[in-house]
């Protein structure tokens, strides 16, 4: 055998221990449109299908930034952006269907080829697209009505686990869908985020043009932990936004992130193969763990829960009342540092209890931490021998309804609760029944 051969088979052996590693786990790929337009692009798919032969569960999220600009622009609309997200508008929305269908259609056709003498050969693999993101309009910001713009609000995760369990690869375009029946354009990193913390995922895989993230001195940051990765000073925008991207992800509970090139070939295999990689590794090695607040604890539920009380999504605690409250509180905890609270107040009198100031930091938003929270509650409430715990709101009754409350009049709270109802902030009143 020839040294080269000899040298194949050598990094064939090395990769053994990856193959291994990463059978079974589930990857979630971000790839954006410019990378459909790139000439690498066919290679990637083809590495992408190389990881579904090794028993990898993949999910891929495209987006279609650039081909909805390019039909815009063919029929003289005005791309309209406002804090880096599309305005779509009726007009839009339709550029927008037909760029997202036809980028999907594309990728399907690339991940369905099996011509003789190429990567795909035998393949045979199978694509699943569907209703997977149920979304919510983003609405008026400054003044801006976003229109068809919207936000994730739900991931259907037995959805797609289950289309991964049959070996499917499961292709996300960047739409989502209302129960009413509305589509919205969605931010792609956005989805990411939000769907590789919905399902678990093992790695979120973000694509750029660049081989991964680079610093000041313009060398190739190898690996950051995602404590450091917000001080980290990147002079690269779209670099700048995939780290703040997989730094989002870690924080809402995705192990591993990796920054790497849709350019160059190959990247995607050398990062998961080989010990120095090619792009940037950002690892969540930070725990958490929930406990009863302690007076100590004061000044960080305050820095908390304050920008809420500013948008009146909350009632304003003075220091000095919360001081007084804080036994009621129960807190989660990261590296040190207070990421979500919520508080207990009982009226045993009436056999219930309030749940109250249920808040997540805005970087851990999306780990279903506030679910965590309200159990933590509803068993401190059984505990304590109250039968239903109910809840004041304005602008989350959507949450609370998804997780088994109930909409009930103002007479059903305890009489000391009516008695301090603020009728100027008009809250709607739900009960759960434990």
């Amino acid at each position: 055998m020839t040294a080269p051969g000899r040298e194949h088979i050598r990094w064939f052996r090395n990769t053994a221990p990856y193959i291994n590693a990463h059978r079974g786990k589930t990857f979630v790929l971000m790839l954006g449109g410019a990378a459909a337009r790139h000439e690498n692009f066919p290679n990637v798919i083809h590495d992408i299908a190389l990881l579904n032969s090794l028993g990898v569960r993949l999910v891929i999220i495209h987006g279609s930034r650039e081909q909805i600009d390019q039909r815009l622009a063919a029929a003289n609309i005005n791309s309209r952006f406002h804090e880096g997200l599309r305005v779509t508008d009726n007009d839009a929305l339709e550029h927008v269907k037909d760029a997202a269908g036809s980028l999907r259609a594309q990728i399907e056709a690339l991940l369905s080829m099996g011509l003789p003498n190429s990567p795909m050969q035998g393949s045979r693999m199978r694509v699943c697209s569907g209703n997977f993101v149920t979304a919510r309009p983003i609405g008026v910001v400054d003044g801006i009505d976003f229109h068809h713009t919207g936000r994730v609000r739900r991931v259907d995760t037995e959805g797609i686990r289950r289309q991964l369990e049959d070996g499917s690869i499961v292709l996300q375009s960047p739409l989502g869908y209302s129960p009413t029946g509305e589509i919205f354009n969605l931010s792609l990193d956005d989805i990411a985020v939000q769907l590789a913390a919905a399902i678990g995922a093992d790695k979120l895989l973000l694509f750029g043009r660049s081989a991964g993230v680079m610093d000041v001195r313009g060398e190739l940051v190898r690996q950051c932990a995602v404590g450091d990765a917000k001080r980290l000073v990147v002079p690269d925008a779209e670099q700048a936004a995939l780290l703040a991207t997989a730094r989002r992800a870690c924080l809402q509970g995705v192990p591993r992130c990796h920054v790497l090139s849709y350019e160059d070939d190959c990247a995607l295999l050398e990062e998961l193969f080989t010990h120095d990689g090619s792009g940037t590794l950002v690892a969540n090695d930070e725990y958490e763990q929930s406990r009863e607040a302690s007076i100590d604890d004061v000044g960080g539920i305050l820095e908390l829960i304050e920008p809420l009380e500013q948008q009146g999504i909350l009632l304003k605690r003075s220091r000095e009342l919360l001081e007084q409250e804080i036994s009621r509180f129960r807190l989660l905890e990261r590296d040190g540092r207070i990421i979500a609270c919520a508080a207990l107040y009982p009226f045993p009198e009436d056999a219930c209890g309030e749940v109250a100031c249920i808040v997540s930091h805005p970087d851990y938003r999306g780990g279903r931490r506030g679910q965590r929270l309200l159990r933590a509650i509803e068993q401190e409430a059984k505990r304590a021998g109250l039968e239903r715990v109910f809840v004041l709101t304005t602008q989350t009754a959507h949450w609370f309804l998804e997780q088994g409350f109930e909409e009930a009049p103002l007479d059903a709270l305890p009489g000391d609760k009516q008695a301090l109802y603020n009728l100027q902030r008009n809250s709607k009143v739900f009960f759960k029944q434990l």
